[in-house]
């Protein structure tokens, strides 16, 4: 049976946007943003507020020195470091998202780094010790360099893996990823999963 609808009815209404749903907010008047600008000058590109949470975009070879300086100021935390890949942005299709968090006021903080691909942007390891994984996932999978890593390895996949899977233009099927290197079959009780054990009667 058709599902069709009969010929001559309206089309469907356009979606229409949910009441209260947040927007991005210029935040140049921002007091945290505007003691940036003011410290940093031109290395502080923009600042925006979205749901009440502060972003400031920065130039990549300025992060680790104003990281520095936010920790000093009480954003002793670094929540994470999320790397990005947005091909849609013909000059920048890379960044990296650092979420900062400070205890005494429950705030947070997010810098935003843009860049080419190919351009190694400093680590914050110096800063902040548990932003060794974190760049190194970025690493692994986005192929995101940093530049002063003490030790920039693969961590999710191993050495050899053939790309970085969360580059969109990783294919899901048809790829050598390297995995030929590891056997097909393992010797009796060994291989990554051990047989599971015969319960006592």
């Amino acid at each position: 049976m058709s599902q069709n609808p009969p010929a001559g009815n309206p089309p469907a209404p356009a979606a229409v946007k949910k009441p209260g749903q947040p927007e991005w907010q210029d935040a140049a008047a921002n007091p945290r943003a505007a003691a940036l600008k003011a410290a940093f000058g031109g290395r502080v590109l923009d600042a925006k507020t979205y749901a009440g949470e502060l972003t400031v975009w920065v130039e990549g070879a300025a992060v680790a020195e104003i990281c520095a300086r936010l920790k000093a100021e009480g954003y002793t935390y670094l929540v994470d470091i999320a790397g990005i890949h947005q091909p849609k942005v013909a000059d920048k299709p890379f960044a990296l998202s650092y979420l900062l968090h400070h205890w005494d006021t429950n705030g947070r903080l997010r810098l935003k780094v843009e860049f080419a691909d190919g351009v190694e942007v400093p680590t914050v390891t110096g800063v902040w010790k548990t932003a060794n994984w974190m760049e190194r996932e970025a690493w692994d999978l986005l192929g995101i360099r940093f530049a002063g890593h003490p030790d920039l390895e693969r961590i999710l996949t191993w050495e050899g893996f053939n790309g970085h899977p969360l580059r969109k233009e990783f294919p899901i099927e048809g790829i050598d990823t390297g995995a030929a290197i590891y056997p097909d079959t393992y010797p009796e009780g060994g291989g990554p999963v051990k047989p599971k054990e015969t319960p006592h009667a």
